[in-house]
């Protein structure tokens, strides 16, 4: 950043948030990701993995962007589906913009309604997943959205860049002039025992596919260096088994890809245990989401 320090200000100098919501499966965690050019958000084909608000931040000569991913907007069936529509509305708060985040080869329905319904007027839409989608299909989704009537529409691809860099400036230009609000070097605001904790379930997610994608919930309960002990929650006992996979070869191959991303030199400790129906259990969802809880 130039030498800006935390707090100054530089004349011409641009700052804010800017939240990405939309429904699930979107690709709001992918172009997170894309935008920072690194990995600060678990991605995978399983709709609502994103479970909290995710802060990256994007440090520019010009600007500082705090992006604020967030889970999906949908119908809640569970209390953990309601704590996830809790999470993502609100960070349609108190933000400089909000970018409704649109999957270009799916079909604009009444959940895409509802998402644009809670968005502030000057919101922008970004149709992601156009390398993906047949240049019919876009046309006819950017004429669809456009019925919103929001203030600028971006095809972009989450996956190849293609369009983030002339989104990333349009939002930029948005923003207010305004100080730093993190040092200098600051990706993200995720604790490390967070992000382990989410590499965990991500490796889980690419293994289990839609047996219990949902029922899975990963926390670190203890750290001490450079032994880590993380607890994979899970409803029912046939679920554990699962997890476990036979022999334990499963949750082997959890731990061998989580400590390949996140530090080879970790002791990661890898601990299955049952809490019955968790997900239905408003209780049991803001203890286990509860970020302080390490």
């Amino acid at each position: 950043m130039s030498g800006l320090e935390l707090g100054q200000t530089r004349p011409g100098f641009r700052s804010g948030f800017v939240s990405l919501v939309g429904r699930p499966n979107a690709g709001k965690s992918t172009l997170l990701n894309q935008i920072l050019g690194t990995k600060v958000a678990i991605t995978s084909a399983t709709p609502q993995t994103t479970r909290a608000q995710v802060r990256g931040v994007l440090q520019r000569p010009d600007a500082q962007v705090v992006f604020v991913d967030t889970p999906g907007l949908h119908r809640p069936r569970s209390a953990l589906g309601e704590h996830l529509n809790a999470a993502a509305t609100d960070a349609l708060i108190g933000v400089d913009v909000v970018c409704v985040v649109v999957d270009a080869t799916a079909p604009i329905g009444a959940g895409d309604q509802w998402v644009v319904d809670h968005a502030p007027r000057d919101a922008v839409t970004v149709m992601n997943k156009c390398d993906v989608a047949s240049p019919d299909q876009i046309a006819q989704q950017l004429v669809a959205a456009g019925a919103w009537d929001l203030a600028e529409y971006f095809p972009v691809s989450a996956r190849t860049g293609e369009g983030v860099d002339v989104l990333v400036d349009a939002l930029v230009a948005r923003l207010p002039l305004g100080p730093a609000y993190y040092p200098p070097g600051t990706i993200t605001d995720v604790s490390e025992a967070v992000q382990l904790a989410e590499l965990v379930r991500e490796q889980l997610l690419r293994r289990t596919r839609d047996e219990l994608p949902h029922s899975i919930h990963t926390r670190v309960t203890e750290w001490e260096w450079p032994r880590v002990r993380c607890e994979i929650v899970v409803e029912r006992d046939s679920q554990k088994g699962m997890v476990i996979g036979k022999g334990g070869r499963l949750l082997k191959e959890v731990g061998i890809a989580v400590r390949r991303e996140f530090n080879e030199d970790m002791f990661l400790e890898l601990h299955v245990t049952v809490d019955r129906h968790w997900q239905r259990r408003p209780g049991a969802v803001e203890r286990l989401l509860d970020p302080d809880a390490v």
